[in-house]
């Protein structure tokens, strides 16, 4: 793709030595996937260094043509800073700050990746404003810039148009993000599928979640049933569903996921589906009738009930709060409420 096109966004990626690798992969590669899903405009991604020289980051392997930073002229949609150990030392280089400056003057929206807020904070680019980095940075980035207001709740920040994540993979949740700013909600969607990945998730997620994370077993076929589950909400997920494709009967099943996760198939369903609708709710303007479908239940009545009995709040509510709701219980080892199911064979909507 033609970089300097006049129909292109064009999205500069800043790296240098001892960058994260997985920062600069997250975001062009959901770019990459963009583009082939209809972006249009499309995304032009450029890398580019201090002198154009490789990068090597800090897993060894090292990223080859990139441009030379100075040589970056013209409009620009997006500037990325990527994090990584590199940081420490591309803080005090007045050269990749002046060229990170010049480039977010040129640019419609600023943004970086984990630890690379330390070079927009360095550069000038957080004073006065609200950030985050990775959780185990925050107290750094705020003792060393006092004049950046650091959350570490969220996965990533939006200040104007300035954008900061939060650690590594929330990545993609910023590019996701982005992509939605530009494209809308289907099209993120559809990059996200693409992705496997089976949710974006919203700004405002911890950046640790009891859903997102392994369920805590060591028993692979609970694990490999919960994931199954978390990628599969709107299909048949009753119990002997499952049963059946994880080739035990029901009832082991059952007796598994008590054992393991405290909880049966069908309440650990009808969780993980309320989480996934409580997403769509705060971060889209879907019916929810649509977001019932697309999660698993019924009908909104359905996913009104299990939000009362998971969340104690109605949709409506959820869709107003400032932060996201917590389960009055956590995902797991869950108290049957109204309309959950109770006996192994009911269905988990």
């Amino acid at each position: 793709m033609n970089a300097g096109a006049t129909s292109a966004r064009r999205v500069v990626i800043v790296a240098y030595d001892d960058a994260q690798i997985l920062d600069v992969a997250c975001p062009s590669g959901a770019l990459e996937i963009a583009n082939e899903h209809g972006a249009a405009p499309p995304y032009a991604v450029e890398l580019a260094t201090v002198g154009g020289r490789r990068a090597r980051t800090s897993s060894g392997i090292q990223l080859a043509g990139a441009r030379r930073l100075a040589s970056v002229t013209g409009r620009i949609d997006t500037v990325l800073v990527v994090g990584g150990h590199g940081t420490r030392a591309v803080m005090t280089d007045q050269r990749m700050l002046t060229q990170v400056r010049r480039l977010a003057e040129r640019s419609r929206r600023v943004a970086s990746v984990c630890t690379g807020a330390f070079v927009l904070a360095a550069a000038g680019l957080l004073d006065g404003r609200r950030a985050t980095t990775h959780w185990g940075y925050g107290d750094v980035l705020a003792t060393v810039f006092p004049a950046v207001t650091v959350d570490l709740a969220p996965l990533y920040v939006r200040d104007g148009n300035v954008y900061t994540s939060a650690g590594v993979t929330s990545a993609l949740d910023l590019t996701l993000a982005l992509i939605e700013d530009d494209h809308g909600p289907a099209l993120a969607r559809a990059v996200a599928r693409e992705l496997v990945t089976y949710l974006q998730r919203p700004a405002d997620q911890a950046q640790i979640s009891m859903f997102l994370a392994a369920p805590p077993t060591g028993d692979r076929l609970v694990r490999d049933v919960h994931g199954h589950i978390a990628a599969h909400l709107a299909d048949d997920l009753s119990p002997p569903a499952l049963a059946a494709r994880a080739g035990v009967s029901t009832r082991h099943l059952t007796r598994l996921f008590a054992t393991h996760l405290g909880t049966t198939p069908a309440r650990a369903v009808r969780a993980a589906r309320a989480e996934a609708a409580v997403h769509l709710v705060r971060g889209s303007d879907l019916p929810l009738a649509t977001i019932a479908r697309r999660c698993g239940f019924r009908s909104a009545e359905t996913l009104r009930q299990a939000f009362l009995d998971l969340y104690g709040v109605t949709g409506d509510r959820i869709r107003r709060m400032p932060d996201m709701p917590r389960p009055l219980e956590p995902p797991h080892q869950q108290t049957p409420g109204r309309g959950d199911p109770r006996t192994n064979g009911a269905t988990a909507d």
